[in-house]
Formats: structure tokens, C-alpha cells, sequence
């Protein structure tokens, strides 16, 4: 998914990391924007020799005004320096971008995009391959914003997007219009992945502040005062104060959301979970022994609570690292949520699969 960062205010080269060969700590649809005076906002790697040449690149396309693709092949010891685990390549796009031009098709995507993402809905934008500089947006709810330049191009590439709302990543691919092959840069733009937390307890202190760390959004959930305060969450981005099990009802619980309950309370954790059931959460965990959450699963089961949404619920919360102290606890039940988030059991590095003869990461 693609680097959340402001548009500038007037014309500058934005760079876009659009494949990449080897494992790397940057994913397609990381951005670095160069304006006329130089200054750099974003990377597309962690730095190094990659960066530098985007720089560089960066300034001939502003003074030309055309878009280029850059290719780099990295040997070991560059892709080291980068994050990367062996040797492979990247592939940036290098185009120039007008914000305060109204007619700008980059600008007016991205824009779009950005209006979606703040309704919480995705989009994908697409980008051609071939130096022109228009844009499709597609959204997930149906309907699209902008051109490739033919309609028949446009509903090639409409189809082609269902891939990018299903893996929620971005990538290149090619779409065969008329026996004409069109490579095209599909740019994924979604939420941000969502931690709300409900019991503003002594885990919970931690578990903001690491998720903050993740660059996750984080909501802090409590119905007593005193312990839902800014004093104690001072970086959260949304604390809400009132009956958990109603505000759970009413919150966009979608599948770019992490739940953790913390109140360690039969009386608040079983109507809140009733409610984050009935929702897409990717992630639910409740802290508790497990004969507490035996009892508790039992009790919705009764409730008429299917198998398989109980199935969700975590708890005991957080991978077995051993955890005691509140930190300790708020990093176990993070790496767990990124875990399940990714698709992954959360088991050691070393045991984990090789797949098409390189490690998956």
C-alpha cells in the first residue's frame, strides 16, 4: 500500500517504489516527493545509493518535465546496507507533479484517493507504464474517476484491480488490450490499519505507545474517566469515554482493525465482544487465563454465537514470550496482531517455509 504523505503545494517530482526483486523493508507504493527547491519529504528504500539516485533522477525530471522509470540492480553488500536479506533490484517511477495545477491527472488521483481513505473505503490508482501521465482511480465500491486514454484500456485495467483489492498490496502487471500488451503500475490506497483498545488499563499505556511505533492509528476505548485521560495516553489518536458494549456497536469495525479487550471484566469484555463478533475485525483479543475464556466463549455459544466467529477470539491474548511486565505484554499482543494480520502463525524465523527457493518473510 502506498506512503500516506501531503501533496506539496507546488510543482515537485514524486518517486514511487513500484517492484522490487529480494526481501524489502519498503513495499511498492512507497513515495518520495523532491520539490524545485530541493527539499525531500519520503524515501523509497532506508537510504544508501538507491535514495541518492532517486534524488538525482529527481531534479532532471522536474527540469524536463518528462517521467522516467529507474531500474537498479543492487549486488550483497548494497542490498544489505538497504534492509534487504540478499541480492536483487528495485524499480522506481520518477514523475513530475503540479498540485496547485487543477488539470494535473497525478495530482487529481492522488486527491481522489485521499478522499476515499478518509471515508474509510479503498482504492487503486492506476498508472501506465509507458510515459504518459494519466490516471485511473477505481473504487472499491464501485465506479471509477479519470482515464488511461481508452475506454477499452480503462475496463481492462478495472478488472485487472480485483487482484489488488484481494491481496491489499500494489504491483505492476500487464493488460492485453486488442493483442497489445500495456504494462500498468496498480496502486493500492486504503485505512490505516486500526488498534482499538477497550479498558484504558496499565497494558494499554504501552500498547498505544508501541502501536503508535507501527505507525498503527490507535483508539482507546473506556467508560470511567479518570483512567481514559490524556495524561496517561498522550499520544493516542482517539479516546472515547462511555459504555464500551454501545460504543463498540457504533465503531467501523473493518477489516483494517485490531481489537484488544483489556478490562479484564466478564460485565464489559462479553458485551463488547458480542459486538466486535458481528463485525470484520481482522484481529480480536482478550486478555484473561484460559479457563476465563472458556467460560467466556461457553457462555456466547450459548448466546448462539457461531463456532467459527468464537474461533477469532484470542484468549489468552499475545504470542508466549514469556511476557511480565505491562510492556511485555502490550509487545506479545502486537507481534500476535501483526501476525494474524499478515497471514502468518506468528512461529520462529528460522522454522519458517522456503517458498519457490527463497524465504518467505
Amino acid at each position: 500500500m502506498t506512503d500516506t504523505i501531503s501533496l506539496p503545494q507546488g510543482p515537485a517530482a514524486v518517486a514511487t517504489l513500484i517492484a522490487t526483486e529480494g526481501t524489502s523493508p519498503k513495499e511498492a507504493g512507497a513515495k518520495m516527493w523532491v520539490d524545485s527547491s530541493g527539499s525531500i519529504v519520503g524515501a523509497v528504500t532506508i537510504g544508501g545509493c538507491v535514495d541518492a539516485r532517486v534524488i538525482e533522477e529527481s531534479a532532471r525530471v522536474l527540469a524536463d518535465g518528462h517521467p522516467m522509470l529507474l531500474q537498479m540492480s543492487l549486488g550483497g553488500e548494497d542490498a544489505w546496507a538497504l534492509g534487504m536479506t540478499c541480492g536483487g533490484s528495485v524499480e522506481i517511477l520518477i514523475e513530475p507533479v503540479n498540485a496547485a495545477e487543477p488539470s494535473d491527472p497525478i495530482a487529481s488521483a492522488l486527491r481522489v484517493a485521499r478522499a476515499e481513505v478518509e471515508a474509510g473505503r479503498r482504492a487503486v490508482v492506476v498508472a501506465p507504464l509507458d510515459g504518459r501521465n494519466d490516471r485511473l482511480v477505481v473504487f472499491e465500491r464501485g465506479g471509477h474517476a479519470g482515464t488511461l486514454g481508452s475506454d477499452v484500456l480503462d475496463t481492462a485495467a478495472i478488472a485487472a484491480c480485483t487482484t489488488y483489492f484481494e491481496n491489499a498490496k500494489s504491483g505492476t502487471a500487464s493488460v492485453a488490450v486488442a493483442d497489445v500488451e500495456t504494462r500498468l503500475y496498480f496502486e493500492l490506497h486504503a485505512p490505516p490499519l486500526t488498534l482499538i483498545v477497550f479498558g484504558a488499563t496499565h497494558v494499554a499505556m504501552p500498547l498505544v505507545e508501541l502501536g503508535r511505533v507501527l505507525g498503527l492509528r490507535t483508539v482507546v476505548v473506556d467508560g470511567r474517566e479518570r483512567f481514559a485521560t490524556r495524561e496517561r495516553f498522550p499520544g493516542v489518536d482517539e479516546l472515547i469515554v462511555g459504555m464500551p458494549s454501545e460504543i463498540a456497536e457504533r465503531l467501523p469495525l473493518g477489516a483494517h482493525t485490531l481489537v484488544v479487550l483489556l478490562s479484564h471484566d466478564y460485565k464489559y469484555d462479553l458485551p463488547v465482544l458480542r459486538a466486535v463478533l458481528a463485525s470484520d475485525a481482522v484481529y480480536v483479543g482478550c486478555l484473561g487465563s484460559a479457563r476465563r475464556g472458556k467460560a467466556m466463549l461457553e457462555f456466547l455459544a450459548e448466546e448462539g454465537v457461531a463456532a467459527d466467529q468464537l474461533a477469532r477470539v484470542r484468549i489468552p491474548v499475545g504470542l508466549d514470550i514469556g511476557a511480565r511486565s505491562a510492556a511485555e505484554i502490550a509487545l506479545s499482543v502486537l507481534a500476535e496482531a501483526v501476525a494474524v494480520e499478515r497471514g502468518r502463525n506468528g512461529g520462529a524465523m528460522r522454522e519458517r517455509r522456503r517458498v519457490g527457493g527463497a524465504d518467505s518473510a
